[in-house]
């Protein structure tokens, strides 16, 4: 078939109106669980310290009526600390902008402000895991909190017989990565599980990798998997969603942020986030002909006591 001589046709048109949903689709990650998870503290100075204890190890303890006693040895709480970083975006919008009908937002600076709150969540949850020192900064450096990695030295599995080596636990180092990983698995998994128990540890949440958890899923034993086939509703599980132990009950959480390469089992109320300032929305001075505006955030990792955690280190990730 063709169309009749002369026929004029949408393509001939001038002046069809666009068909543009008035919605913006945005499916890119913005989960922190660890983050999220993370119980918040009050920071009031960029370097924020905290106090940890322990108990003697046990002892035979028993004495003869009537005798003198004597004072034991005590030890010290060792005295921790960790610096503040600061996260900062900015965006400028010209003034033109103002009044211009948008699509899917009401106004550029509200969409644009919005979208970077939830960018720099992102950019927290990774300076938590990320393996890196606590700085202190200067006129040209910028302050930097200590990672996660840089603070886990007691229940830790990792290529000790090559490079690999544990922090000193205090901050102050990262973690020296291994150049020849190993799989990640059950039972180095479940050496570390008992390794925090044995330490007083009450561990509740795993956080790692989807590489990792794709692993995890792998696990065996008495019920702690799901993997059938649900006829009744033609549906395959496969899950794992708590995984329990002689050494205690953890939940499984996938992150995007920490490094495939490690992963966390935590307590998670042994450790904070300290909140120097919490994130603002803050206008800049004008310049010219538009409006400047900042999301800022400033904030540590509070490791309120290492040995309630741990983690596998140095595994493969491909």
């Amino acid at each position: 078939m063709a169309q009749p001589t002369n026929t004029f046709d949408s393509y001939d048109s001038v002046g069809i109106r666009e068909d543009l949903e008035d919605m913006i689709y945005n499916v890119s990650p913005e989960d922190t669980p660890f983050y999220s998870k993370s119980a918040k503290a009050k920071a009031k100075q960029a370097y924020h310290e905290w106090q940890t204890d322990t108990l003697r190890a046990s002892a035979e303890n028993a004495h003869i009526e009537g005798d003198d006693t004597t004072a034991s040895a005590r030890s010290a709480t060792v005295r921790l600390g960790n610096y503040t970083q600061i996260f900062k975006d900015a965006v400028t919008i010209p003034g033109s902008d103002d009044g211009t009908t948008k699509a899917g937002r009401a106004t550029e600076m509200a969409y644009q402000v919005l979208k970077i709150a939830k960018e720099q969540k992102l950019d927290i949850e990774k300076a938590l895991f990320a393996n890196q020192a606590r700085v202190a900064g200067n006129s040209t450096t910028a302050r930097k909190l200590a990672g996660a990695p840089a603070w886990l030295t007691t229940n830790t599995n990792f290529q000790s017989g090559s490079s690999g080596a544990d922090p000193t636990g205090d901050g102050t180092d990262a973690r020296t990565d291994d150049g020849v990983p190993t799989a990640f698995s059950q039972t180095k998994f479940d050496a570390v599980m008992q390794a925090i128990w044995t330490q007083g540890g009450k561990p509740n949440s795993v956080y790692l990798s989807p590489f990792q958890m794709n692993l995890a899923l792998g696990f065996t034993g008495n019920n702690n998997q799901r993997a059938n086939i649900d006829a009744s509703k033609a549906q395959v599980i496969k899950d794992i969603v708590v995984y329990r132990t002689p050494w205690g009950s953890v939940e499984f959480m996938p992150s995007r942020e920490n490094r495939s390469r490690d992963v966390f089992i935590m307590q998670d109320d042994m450790w904070a986030i300290g909140v120097k300032r919490a994130t603002r929305n803050e206008p800049l001075a004008k310049t010219g002909d538009n409006e400047k505006r900042q999301v800022v955030t400033e904030l540590t990792l509070i490791c309120k006591n290492e040995k309630a955690s741990g983690g596998i280190f140095d595994n493969t990730t491909s």
